[in-house]
């Protein structure tokens, strides 16, 4: 604890594939008492229990080594905690990863501990709960179910810290309990003081997304210009006992943090602010005030909360096929209308030389309005991207669909060019409810001496 009795705690990363450099500016000059890496969503975690399935030594973040690499002698050095979700799929096999790192570059012993438990697949094969996404029960679905992550608390976390832990790596955490854990472990909230928790969570969640507080996602180079998003800095949060905040970034960084960019981010991914459920609390954020206090400085009060949930969230894998994929572009006169042939042409074949049927395939005009789905008439443009992808059985028929794609190069209209392809295994996400006592964390800890 820090600053007249407040936690300062920093945002390392808003999503799996977010920047390194900002996390590590924070941990060298961001006077941090925690450091937060906010790595998962529901498909991230999907990915990882993929890998984990090809490899069980895998699962968790990429980028998790190149993360530690770039903060741990900071963070070890300071004292500064780190908490993330890389471990996706496998928290166990991510703590290795950091004690490996640890070795290397850290200058004393450190602590990493595991999180483990948000894993409740044979729980789910056991209580058979609703998906919800088609209203039946989980055993009259066909597809082979892979994975069932659970989205588990603060609670889960604090037996970490409460022995020291210098690292802490969990699986499918709730984004905004990675944030508040530690408020409830330094300030001594209760785990029923639903107004704190409410106030914690709303904290956590204007944190979560990393750069999106201080510009990011905000942008707009006419109505909302932001200067130095190249090296936009990471904000880091102040935060009192009563759950009042004061959020900032490190000077010399990148980036603008208003009163503007934390109401956006604020309403970010959010249904019901005045019922905003997560696994430590129902928070409501209708009574949020945000004040300017300095440059760069805006603080926050007003939110609360009631009872948290007694059922939580499940991400659902299920084994759904493969996925093949075909780019090529047309431009300059009439591109439009050549990529609409080009797929007229490879929607005909994937067929009839190869037996995928039509509704199995997808044509995108990319740069004629194909992200409005349909709602927006394709209008002629000069430059056309078109993308065929078709969901198929196996791996052998999804690399038919580039090859057909790639063969347009001298099988069909003028001009094409840049063809790329890929597949992929598809894993369909799907979600459901699982009661609170079905969950059981643990914690592991691992020991680097140095």
């Amino acid at each position: 604890m820090s600053r007249d009795g407040t936690i300062r705690l920093g945002a390392g990363a808003g999503f799996a594939g977010d920047r390194i450099d900002p996390a590590q500016v924070l941990a060298e000059r961001g006077e941090l008492d925690y450091l937060i890496f906010e790595c998962l969503g529901e498909r991230t975690v999907a990915a990882g229990q993929a890998r984990k399935l090809l490899d069980p030594t895998t699962g968790y973040d990429p980028l998790l080594a190149a993360r530690m690499r770039a903060v741990l002698g900071s963070t070890t050095e300071q004292g500064i905690t780190v908490v993330t979700n890389s471990g996706a799929a496998n928290p166990v096999a991510a703590a290795a990863v950091v004690a490996q790192v640890a070795e290397q570059v850290c200058s004393r012993s450190v602590r990493i501990a595991a999180v483990t438990g948000d894993d409740v697949l044979d729980a789910v094969r056991r209580i058979d709960p609703v998906v919800w996404e088609t209203g039946r029960p989980l055993s009259e679905h066909s597809e082979e179910l892979v994975s069932a992550n659970a989205y588990i608390g603060a609670d889960a976390v604090l037996p970490a810290l409460d022995v020291g832990a210098d690292v802490i790596v969990t699986g499918r955490l709730a984004d905004p309990a990675l944030y508040l854990a530690p408020l409830m472990h330094e300030l001594g909230w209760a785990g029923q003081d639903w107004e704190t928790l409410g106030a914690g969570t709303a904290v956590g969640h204007l944190l979560e997304c990393a750069g999106q507080l201080t510009g990011g996602y905000f942008a707009d180079p006419v109505t909302k210009p932001v200067q130095g998003l190249a090296h936009l800095g990471f904000p880091f949060g102040d935060v009192r006992a009563d759950g009042t905040a004061e959020f900032g970034k490190v000077d010399g960084t990148g980036g603008e943090l208003t009163r503007r960019t934390c109401a956006e981010q604020l309403l970010y991914e959010v249904g019901d602010p005045a019922r905003y459920l997560t696994p430590d609390v129902s928070a409501d954020f209708t009574g949020v005030a945000f004040e300017t206090v300095g440059s760069d400085r805006v603080a926050v009060s007003g939110a609360t909360g009631s009872t948290r949930p007694e059922e939580l969230k499940v991400t659902l894998g299920f084994r759904g096929g493969w996925l093949g994929e075909g780019q090529i572009s047309y431009a300059g006169p009439r591109a439009l209308q050549r990529a609409e042939l080009a797929g007229e042409i490879v929607q005909q074949r994937l067929w009839e030389v190869h037996g995928i049927p039509a509704e199995n395939v997808g044509i995108e005009y990319i740069g004629a309005g194909a992200a409005f789905r349909g709602l927006a008439a394709a209008t002629d443009v000069p430059e056309v991207r078109l993308r065929v992808t078709a969901k198929v059985r196996d791996t052998e028929t999804a690399f038919l669909v580039g090859w057909e794609v790639e063969s347009l190069y001298t099988n069909g209209p003028a001009g094409g060019g840049g063809a790329r392809s890929s597949s992929a295994e598809v894993l369909a996400i799907r979600s459901c409810l699982i009661p609170r006592a079905q969950v059981a964390t643990d914690v592991h800890i691992t020991e680097v001496t140095v």
